[in-house]
């Protein structure tokens, strides 16, 4: 018996028209008999199947073995998701796997007219999916009965409570009926989940489908270094590059994406925007012109696009690299789903490559590192793809036939030829140059440690290294900890390419190993502005000498440091006695 023949004959059909041959593996775990009718706690990777997962999980407690659901009254299952985008995706999911069962499905999103909701409700639902907030809003107001629920399901509780839903969860739980089935979905199981399903289940059985050591097997990680300026410039030549049917972009803030979306849209890319600004008829046309193809590039936030599926999204770029392995696993999952291939990028600035290092290593993660594409690798493959395209492999119709023979007799096979590469050229974006900054190989004691700015570099680099001079010292507040990343960012080096820092009353003195003395000086450009009110030049000839001062630092009254006055340097012994004076006492006391 194959795995078809053990669900619902209408959810088999369903999946058999959808072009499904095999189960994922958190699709399997659904019909075995440890999960038959049972309280589950599921966690699974994202993109495994877990929409279609308890679809199958919950039919049996449903349907109670007849062929449909019949009409429509109360609802029989609630599917609680955390966010509206997720909530509309696993809506239209459930759609096509219960058609043949005859479900009517009904939502209750955040965004969306509440009246049209209400009148929906009363209308009949078998299913209704929908997000916490507004759930409870309308089982406060009398519009949702929950009364005759069978099954209830969380989808990603994880982060349902991480976006501060407890309350609402633990009300519409509570508000269930006592006899049912809950299914508790999530990509983790941390305390509070546990907790969670305590609470609320009854001898839940626990599945993990996955295990926690081959995490997104399906994607391929490539950490891209590249100097900070060249960041935005980086991400249109993997675009370019990749040439992705679908691409989403992160991004941390609003204002980012925006900027990056207007960014790309300039250059010629056919994207969208999606972040918490933007209103839920602009998210959602944002996110079906993805789907009809109109666009191909998506630029988001994190929140916002969390949760959403996109079809044949083959490429996720990282703009702006990830905080923490849990941003890094969830952002990257919208890609390499339900067994497709996928390509994940990080755009990584040359100065923060052992950060990304770090994230990569708590997160369990491999990626290869690579350098940005170049314009020549770029031009190499459009012309690969022009060699390659189907359509020159076509033998022309007879309609065409006629006016191609009338082609050929106006011009030549190479003026026809050379036509049409400069209008297949004509129909991509230019790829950006790139500064020329090679990357440092890693060393596997590194990969291993996870920190790749460990500073073992050996002291003979630095014996003739060449000096360079910022505008400000001591009396300006210069330390090495913020010159440091300043000077690496600006002449896009490492700290392995940076020998002593001198800091003087006035200025500073940065030592810069030779063989990166000239591409730093060629990086800084002519004037030297690093930053607003510093400047760095070259020193010419050797560097002055030290200051003969001795100083150090000392708190004010409202906690900030300030410089000690300097003073002349003195020979042992030589230095102003301190005059010793005894204590004033009043009354035998110290005052």
């Amino acid at each position: 018996m194959n795995d078809f023949e053990k669900m619902a004959p209408a959810l088999a059909a369903a999946l058999a028209a959808r072009g499904y041959e095999t189960l994922t593996p958190v699709q399997q775990a659904m019909l075995t008999a440890e999960a038959d009718g049972a309280d589950l706690l599921v966690s699974a990777q994202t993109g495994s199947g877990k929409t279609v997962a308890f679809g199958i999980a919950i039919a049996p407690t449903l349907l109670r073995g007849e062929a449909n659901l019949g009409e429509a009254g109360l609802p029989l299952a609630l599917v609680i998701a955390p966010t509206r985008e997720l909530a509309l995706q696993v809506r239209r999911e459930l759609e096509w796997l219960y058609a043949g069962a005859g479900a009517r499905i009904g939502s209750c999103v955040g965004g969306m007219d509440m009246r049209k909701e209400r009148r929906a409700l009363e209308q009949g639902a078998h299913i209704v999916v929908g997000t916490p907030g507004r759930l409870r809003d309308h089982i406060t107001r009398g519009s949702l009965d929950i009364s005759q629920l069978r099954a209830v399901v969380l989808d990603e509780a994880d982060e349902m409570l991480d976006l501060g839903f407890r309350e609402d969860l633990e009300f519409i739980l509570a508000a269930a009926p006592a006899e049912r089935r809950t299914l508790m979905f999530s990509a983790t199981v941390p305390k509070p989940i546990a907790l969670l399903a305590k609470r609320f289940q009854k001898d839940a059985r626990r599945i993990t489908a996955t295990s926690e050591g081959q995490q997104h097997g399906d994607i391929e990680y490539q950490l891209v270094l590249v100097a900070p300026p060249d960041r935005e410039n980086a991400i249109i030549n993997t675009l370019l590059y990749v040439d992705a049917q679908n691409t989403i972009v992160f991004c941390h803030t609003r204002e980012a994406v925006k900027h990056l979306a207007s960014r790309l849209a300039n250059r010629g890319f056919s994207v969208v925007a999606l972040s918490g600004e933007l209103s839920q008829a602009e998210r959602t046309n944002a996110l079906q012109s993805m789907r009809d193809g109109r666009a191909r590039v998506c630029v988001a936030t994190d929140v916002a696009a969390r949760g959403i599926d996109l079809p044949n999204l083959d490429l996720v770029i990282h703009a702006d690299m990830p905080t923490n392995p849990d941003t890094l696993l969830h952002r990257s999952g919208r890609t390499g789903r339900a067994g497709r291939k996928g390509t994940c990028a990080l755009i990584v600035p040359h100065h923060r490559r052992g950060a990304a290092a770090r994230v990569l290593k708590l997160a369990k993660l491999e990626a290869t590192t690579i350098a940005a594409p170049t314009s020549a690798d770029i031009e190499a493959r459009n012309r690969q793809r022009i060699l390659e395209d189907p359509a020159l492999s076509e033998a022309p119709n007879e309609e065409e036939l006629a006016f191609v023979r009338e082609l050929m007799e106006a011009h030549s096979a190479e003026h026809i030829a050379a036509a049409y590469l400069r209008q297949q050229l004509a129909l991509r974006p230019a790829p950006e140059e790139l500064a020329d900054t090679p990357i440092a190989a890693f060393t596997q004691r590194d990969r291993n440690a996870g920190n790749f700015e460990r500073d073992d570099r050996p002291s003979e680099r630095f014996d003739n290294g060449v000096w360079f001079r910022v505008s400000v010292g001591r009396k300006h507040r210069a330390e090495p900890r913020w010159l440091l990343p300043m000077i690496c960012k600006a002449g896009h080096i490492t700290k392995r390419e940076v020998g002593a820092i001198k800091i003087h009353e006035a200025e500073s003195l940065v030592e810069i190993v030779t063989e990166k003395a000239e591409a730093f000086a060629a990086a800084i450009k002519k004037g030297g502005v690093i930053e607003k009110g510093v400047s760095i030049t070259r020193v010419e000839g050797a560097p002055p000498a030290d200051e003969p001062t001795r100083t150090g630092w000392n708190a004010n009254k409202k906690g900030k440091f300030k410089p000690k006055a300097a003073r002349p340097a003195s020979a042992p012994g030589e230095g102003p006695k301190r005059i010793k004076t005894k204590p004033r006492w009043k009354n035998g006391k110290r005052p």
